[in-house]
């Protein structure tokens, strides 16, 4: 077995999900919860195929996504994964709608951050053991950084 990292390539303004699921039909039933969850969303969802043709299927409303997410896909190649790239949406606005998805197995992150994904690789193929999702801690936050936090969620309309 070989272990490596993937880095997800995205711009610094959209956010992702990743996640495990189990079925060919993902892409689709993806689809159709991202497009009903959130007006004005734009997205690019791939899913990485394991059997059969094993191939990257990708879906979404906006093309440059599309193709943004299912060249992540490749590169990442591990089986039953996907990969979501949102605009114009936080990962919080439709979270648990893609957990509700059936096939959906798991979610290994949600983030804007750079992400880097730990990958396994054997002979039979891919999978992700985990995710590194931004930097680490440099502190510990004090009152002027809780009051930033709280102001800065009521400014972008999360809190009251």
């Amino acid at each position: 077995m070989e272990l490596k990292t993937v880095k997800v390539d995205k711009p610094a303004e959209l956010n992702v999900i990743i996640g495990q699921s189990h079925f060919i039909k993902t892409v689709e039933d993806l689809y159709e919860v991202l497009i009903s969850a959130m007006p004005g969303i734009k997205f690019g969802i791939a899913f990485c195929e394991s059997s059969g043709k094993c191939l990257v299927r990708a879906e979404g409303n906006d093309e440059g996504l599309k193709k943004l997410a299912a060249d992540n896909a490749l590169k990442i190649g591990a089986g039953h994964s996907f990969i979501i790239i949102l605009k114009d949406a936080f990962p919080i606005n439709v979270l648990k709608a893609v957990q509700r998805v059936p096939e959906v197995c798991n979610i290994f992150c949600a983030t804007a951050n750079p992400v880097e994904l730990v990958i396994a690789e054997t002979e039979q193929g891919r999978g992700i053991l985990g995710v590194i999702d931004g930097e680490k801690p440099r502190g510990i936050e004090g009152p002027e950084e809780i009051s930033w936090r709280k102001d800065f969620l009521r400014k972008i309309g999360y809190k009251r």
